[in-house]
């Protein structure tokens, strides 16, 4: 795994020497990394990485080569390992699915610390304890309608809280592959109106007011025409969108790049915009922003692009507390957020990753292509998205 973290890094361009790597060697040696993930993370980087425009790289082959990620509830390295290798899921019957305890995400995150600190061994296949495969609330690669999952990867993105340290991502304003249509399909955005003090002659105008006063000059003039388009753009990051970071990426390059619009802000959120939007990936920074404040400080007049796979738990998006995230849970539910969104300004938009033809068998997505305007994150479907902002409010429909 070492040697796959060091040559991959020198095939994806950054200049990692023999000293370098030696020097890392040694550090592990010493335990400097703590058996920390994390640890290791910054003190890799501090010693391998020269120059910052390289840390974008780093990141990716650090992601892609030591996957996973430490516990954010203090979950200890006993309870991990005993989800490694998770048994195989017997799909359950309508009658099983049935009889399954929905859980408030309050009950489940008691009931969880409280098997935390019950369990003294591994568990497969249960109906109870933190596990794998099985109808347990707890654990992962199994199945339950208000479930918390415990390492592992996401399959039925159906989770109601995910139990660790997400580490997601910046999407990349550097992207240079093949982005030229994404720009000409935002090319429509540059939408020229006459705002401002009236400096500029109008010569056409000049003309008639000057034959009807009989030849004595009537200078007329008329404000210059500038691109009034002020853009928010919303991109959910992590989890499920891990798939499209190259294009989002390149969308969230070509919106940097393009010239005409006013004025441009991006924000990021994780499945559903809540209380905070974060100006990084890293959501939990102290430099996230209410909700509240952004609405509060734009106007009606920008226009909103959202961007994001709109799958998660129903009740992240329609139930008090839903937050994914237990660190982060508020009273006001997802939807409300949105409706709120929705209702401050006039024209919303929402870009979505996923294959239209999947679209309808999600029920959050269901719900939110309804509230708001959903086309596919493709050329084609950038362009529907900016017509449809440039256009007349499309107004969705009211879910509760």
């Amino acid at each position: 795994m070492f040697l796959d973290f060091f040559y991959g890094l020198r095939e994806h361009g950054v200049p990692v020497g023999m000293q370098e790597w030696m020097m890392l060697m040694e550090a592990l040696k010493q335990g400097l990394h703590g058996s920390s993930l994390q640890r290791f993370y910054n003190l890799s980087r501090s010693l391998l990485v020269k120059s910052e425009t390289y840390f974008d790289t780093f990141d990716r082959v650090f992601l892609r080569v030591f996957e996973g990620v430490e516990g954010a509830l203090d979950i200890e390295d006993e309870v991990l390992e005993w989800l490694k290798d998770p048994k195989n899921f017997q799909e359950l019957t309508e009658e099983q699915r049935q009889a399954l305890e929905w859980l408030t995400g309050d009950e489940l995150m008691q009931q969880f610390l409280e098997r935390l600190a019950e369990q003294t061994e591994r568990h497969d296949g249960g109906g109870k304890w933190v596990g794998t495969g099985g109808r347990s609330p707890f654990g992962h690669g199994g199945e339950h309608p208000t479930g918390i999952r415990v390492g592992g990867q996401s399959r039925n993105r159906s989770a109601m809280k995910v139990a660790e340290e997400r580490r997601f991502r910046d999407y990349r304003t550097d992207a240079s592959l093949d982005i030229r249509q994404i720009q000409v399909a935002l090319r429509r955005l540059r939408s020229l109106t006459r705002v401002g003090p009236a400096n500029e002659l109008d010569l056409d105008e000049t003309i008639d007011e000057t034959c009807r006063n009989a030849g004595e000059i009537e200078l007329v003039f008329r404000p210059e025409k500038r691109n009034n388009v002020r853009l928010l753009l919303l991109m959910d990051v992590g989890g499920t969108m891990d798939p499209y970071y190259e294009p989002v990426s390149k969308l969230l390059t070509a919106l940097h790049e393009e010239r005409g619009l006013r004025e441009f802000r991006a924000y990021y959120f994780h499945n559903c915009p809540y209380e905070l939007l974060g100006t990084t990936a890293a959501l939990l920074r102290k430099d996230a922003i209410p909700t509240g404040d952004v609405l509060r400080k734009l106007d009606e007049r920008w226009k909103v692009l959202i961007v994001g796979d709109a799958a998660m738990h129903p009740a992240e998006l329609l139930e008090p507390f839903g937050n994914i995230d237990p660190r982060r849970t508020t009273e006001t539910r997802g939807i409300d957020w949105l409706h709120r969104i929705h209702d401050h300004f006039e024209r919303v938009v929402w870009l979505n990753p996923d294959e239209q033809d999947t679209w309808e068998q999600t029920h959050t997505t269901r719900i939110i292509k309804n509230l708001f305007p959903m086309f596919h994150l493709s050329v084609d479907g950038i362009a529907d998205a900016v017509r449809a902002l440039i256009g007349a409010k499309t107004l969705g429909q009211t879910v509760h």
